[in-house]
């Protein structure tokens, strides 16, 4: 689908620009290699960039000195290892997603990598209203939410409505994963916070930036 920017609802911010090619820089000096040997054949995601999101999501965290991360769609746990990549000593990535991290047949997660505690794995289901509203301590400190669920538009939309409903304690920002998917082309179009579509320096199915206001 191919869309006029004249009459979207909203435009990027120059401080949403700049942070982006500050991530996109950190992210040409990125080296994934390590996540890649925890593949079992190619093609190795990590490796590729542009057009796989590991290396602007590393470039991110770094741009941001992100101390709270929250992952929402866990899966491999590629991204999450990703973003842990450039995340500090002191820092946390909270991964939530509906089933136990060692139940996906083609997790390349082990033990060891929740063994500091800058990855710390929930299985819980945020566009629940009652337990979003038990995580909401927890989501009200977040720099950096990156969703990577359901990719149907509709969930989107739902935690993006429950997000703007937190006082957050800093400006995070949002990365949404696979916008250019059919079933999230209206959801994205229909966004009013401050976005950017990064999709030429992130995922070949679209990478998207939001700024909280």
């Amino acid at each position: 689908m191919i869309f006029s920017s004249h009459d979207d609802l909203s435009k990027p911010t120059d401080s949403l620009i700049s942070l982006s090619l500050q991530a996109i820089s950190h992210a040409m000096q990125t080296d994934l290699s390590s996540l890649s040997t925890r593949l079992n054949q190619p093609p190795y995601y990590p490796d590729i960039w542009p057009g796989e999101h590991y290396k602007l999501l590393a470039g991110f965290v770094k741009t941001l000195s992100a101390k709270t991360i929250i992952e929402i769609g866990t899966a491999t746990g590629l991204s999450a290892l990703a973003l842990k990549k450039h995340l500090s000593n002191d820092g946390i990535i909270h991964s939530f997603d509906l089933f136990d991290w060692d139940t996906h047949k083609e997790t390349i997660l082990t033990d060891k990598d929740f063994e500091d505690g800058r990855l710390v794995h929930h299985q819980a289901d945020l566009s629940d209203d009652e337990v979003f509203k038990q995580y909401a301590p927890l989501l009200q400190k977040a720099n950096l939410i990156f969703i990577d669920a359901t990719h149907d538009g509709h969930l989107e939309k739902r935690l993006l409505d429950l997000f703007s409903t937190i006082k957050f304690k800093y400006k995070p920002l949002f990365i949404f994963d696979d916008i250019r998917v059919f079933t999230m082309l209206k959801m994205w179009r229909e966004v009013r916070l401050p976005k950017l579509d990064l999709t030429s320096f992130g995922h070949w199915s679209g990478t998207g930036i939001v700024e909280a206001i």
